[in-house]
């Protein structure tokens, strides 16, 4: 009996012994993640807004003479410079009209003349009382009224020649005509209501871009607070993105900024100036402004993927410390710089931030670290990025 109770007590020991030898090799080790270590360093913060671009100048033609349309002298949708001739109106009135002013000038000057001459001789008869002094004030008096009918005389026929000019309807602006609204042979008026033409001037071209009210704030005490610095002389440089996603070749210039918000939208509406001698960019369109704000002299950007969000949303990020020990950092991140976060709060410079391994361990692990630098994180992310679109499209 009590041999069978030992080999039986032997067997059930080497049971165990077998079972935690199983359990040890099937035990993993300290898992490997990699870890990159931050470092400040001067990033352009830029932002990007949605907009809508809009004519540098647009006139709308309208006569300044009544009278029937004679000529069209454009073709729709060409280009014109400034005062390039648009329209004809029938000049034959003004014409006629000038010739009279021109004639009652010329009467008037006949008239003062005579009134001249006349006030001339009896200038020395009224001190030797051969004519009366009722005679020479009277003499006088028609030498001032000749002289002013020819100056009223001189304004008509200013007038008329101004007139007879504005038959020719010229474009005040160089730019793209559009669409006529009237034919030849119309009769047009003076001041009328509908406009003749529609010239817009599309190089170079406005882009108006809003900028949430509490973004402004926020832009304003980063500089106030010295975190971003700007150069106040130099405007800040846009680009855009359009509509389809391509990028506009040619870089605008911002060019101010509203004082007042708008109180539906509680935006700012912030004007760049953009180049378009191709004529792509068009008024109307919708665009996206990616415009440089400032810069940070020494920014922490963190690789997005070392970047998570816990239950309540807030981001997070898994750090390494001193000890070997993984501890949860909440951040405080602003905006993407690239494929990378601009972190303002939670981390500070020579952390070292897991980016790859982040599901592997949890607060309080000691982990094996797999050391790289920020630039080769990068790369190692671009080329894995690379083999699996080349996957994707074999």
């Amino acid at each position: 009996m009590f041999g069978l109770s030992a080999l039986a007590a032997l067997a059930v020991g080497g049971c165990d012994e077998n079972a935690n030898a199983q359990q040890a090799r099937a035990a993993p080790a300290n898992p490997t993640v990699t870890v990159v270590s931050l470092s400040p360093e001067p990033v352009t913060v830029r932002t990007v807004l949605p907009g809508r671009t809009a004519a540098f100048r647009t006139a709308e033609i309208r006569p300044q003479v009544s009278g029937v349309l004679r000529q069209r002298l454009f073709r729709e949708g060409e280009q014109v410079a400034e005062n390039q001739p648009l329209f004809q109106i029938d000049a034959a009135p003004y014409q006629a009209a000038l010739a009279s002013a021109e004639a009652s000038l010329a009467k008037a000057q006949a008239s003062l003349e005579s009134a001249r001459s006349t006030a001339t001789r009896y200038r020395p008869l009224v001190a030797q009382n051969a004519v009366s002094r009722l005679d020479y004030d009277t003499a006088v008096a028609a030498q001032r009224a000749a002289e002013a009918d020819v100056a009223s005389g001189r304004a008509a026929v200013e007038t008329a020649r101004i007139n007879l000019g504005y038959t020719r309807v010229n474009s005040p602006i160089a730019g793209r005509t559009g669409r006529s609204s009237v034919t030849v042979g119309a009769l047009v008026t003076a001041d009328q209501a509908t406009a003749l033409l529609t010239v817009t001037q599309l190089d170079p071209i406005h882009v108006d871009v809003t900028q949430p009210a509490a973004a402004v704030l926020r832009l304003r005490r980063e500089l106030e607070a010295g975190r971003l610095r700007r150069d106040p002389d130099n405007a800040a440089e846009v680009h855009l993105l359009l509509e389809d996603g391509t990028e506009y070749p040619l870089a605008g210039r911002l060019q101010f900024s509203e004082v007042t918000v708008n109180t539906e939208t509680n935006t700012v509406t912030l004007r760049a100036e953009f180049p378009n001698p191709q004529g792509t960019l068009m008024p109307g369109m919708f665009v996206r402004a990616r415009l440089e704000q400032g810069e940070a002299q020494s920014a922490l950007l963190v690789p997005q993927q070392g970047v998570t969000r816990n239950p309540r949303g807030q981001p997070i990020a898994l750090v390494v410390q001193s000890d070997g020990t993984v501890a949860t950092r909440v951040l405080e991140v602003g905006q993407a710089v690239g494929n990378k976060w601009l972190v303002q709060g939670g981390l500070q410079a020579g952390d070292r931030v897991i980016v790859e391994g982040t599901q592997r361990v949890r607060n309080g692990a000691t982990p094996e670290l797999r050391q790289m630098t920020a630039d080769a994180f990068d790369r190692q992310v671009a080329e894995e990025a690379t083999a699996a679109r080349q996957v994707r499209g074999g």
